[in-house]
């Protein structure tokens, strides 16, 4: 499942104390203290960080300018030094959830999901109602392939709070990543729609496409691209749903636009090369297969691919070469079979030819008899 930013309302949390002053200063550090949350609540970090450091030079103790010092640390992108300062103060106050919820915080903005989840996991047991801590403690458990756990986990939460796009989306997300796509699919796709995220469009899409629900699929992710999505692989799976239903005039500008922004995307390569060799532009062809078949030298479909530009081009002994491996690989697999009864025919080999035609009829027949594959 690809990784996408997810959490909205509960990266702006602060701690409780980073809210609040107090009506008067009682000594030199509550004033700098005072000064530090004003200067937090304008935006102004550098001289927040200032000011409660200053009020901790006065006071070690005072447990306030620690909390709201790890806060906007943490906001300012001092990660480290955030995570020291929530420590400190939760050394002194191990009660306080909302310090420990930038704790989790600076971990999570940090990229280290595992000391993430110990804090939200923490403030989940404390306070199990809270909305933003599960949907933080979700995500981290996906992050951590635990998507399961995650679905577990929300899935008391959601009655009556349907109309929370966070909670529905870090729900929707762990359902379909633990292969509960039924029930995730319509969540997800509810989110996009509501709060207008190609993020999740492509996540839905991405499933759909997975579960070949072509229409479906395509739906989505064309409405991803609609509102400006410009993330790797969005192109190309919007590009392998519209080829799949047939649509290859809407397909090829989609490869295009893939491989614009990622020139080594396989997929991308791969697709648009083998429309270019059914075009019989070879010259473009090539290129792209090449590519493909060097990002993915076993790649099965690139090696095919190869093997008819080459006899296209009169490589015949490379491209029965090729075809043959594949033959040995996948005795099933009809293609090479295909492909190699009239190279045989080119390299005076017909009885080869014949034999591979007989084979191509065996394989069909047994197709036949077993009906359409199921979707």
């Amino acid at each position: 499942m690809r990784s996408v930013s997810i959490v909205l309302v509960a990266l702006t949390l602060h701690a409780a104390w980073a809210q609040t002053s107090k009506p008067a200063p009682l000594n030199e550090a509550d004033e700098y203290l005072r000064k530090g949350v004003a200067a937090q609540q304008h935006k102004d970090l550098n001289a927040a960080i200032d000011d409660y450091r200053k009020a901790l030079a006065i006071d070690p103790k005072l447990a306030e300018a620690r909390a709201n010092l790890g806060a906007a640390l943490s906001e300012a992108g001092q990660f480290d030094a955030a995570i020291v300062e929530d420590t400190r103060a939760l050394a002194s106050a191990p009660d306080q959830t909302a310090v420990r919820m930038n704790l989790g915080l600076a971990y999570y903005k940090k990229g280290d999901m595992e000391n993430a989840h110990t804090a939200f996991e923490a403030v989940h047991v404390a306070r199990p109602q809270d909305v933003a801590a599960a949907v933080l403690l979700g995500y981290t458990d996906i992050k951590l392939d635990k998507s399961s756990e995650a679905a577990a986990m929300l899935t008391p939460l959601e009655n009556g709070r349907e109309s929370n796009m966070d909670l529905e989306y870090v729900l929707a997300y762990a359902l379909i990543d633990s292969g509960e796509e039924t029930a995730g699919l319509p969540r997800m796709e509810k989110v996009a729609k509501a709060t207008q995220s190609a993020d999740g469009y492509f996540i839905a899409g991405t499933a759909r496409l997975r579960r070949r629900e072509f229409h479906e699929a395509r739906a989505d992710l064309d409405a991803a691209i609609n509102l400006h999505g410009d993330f790797p692989g969005l192109f190309t799976m919007a590009g392998q749903a519209r080829d799949a239903l047939g649509d290859v005039e809407a397909a090829q500008p989609a490869f295009e636009a893939a491989l614009k922004a990622d020139p080594r995307d396989f997929t991308a390569n791969l697709y648009l090369g083998t429309m270019r060799l059914k075009q019989r532009n070879l010259d473009s062809a090539r290129p792209m297969l090449e590519l493909a078949l060097q990002l993915q030298p076993k790649s099965p479909m690139a090696r095919l691919q190869m093997a008819k530009l080459n006899a296209m081009t009169g490589k015949y002994a490379e491209a029965a070469a090729t075809l043959e491996e594949l033959e040995k690989a996948d005795p099933n697999w009809i293609d090479p079979h295909i492909e190699l009864a009239p190279i045989y025919y080119k390299l005076h080999r017909p009885d080869d030819g014949q034999r591979e035609r007989n084979i191509v009829q065996q394989i069909e027949a047994r197709q036949q008899k077993a009906g359409p594959p199921k979707q």
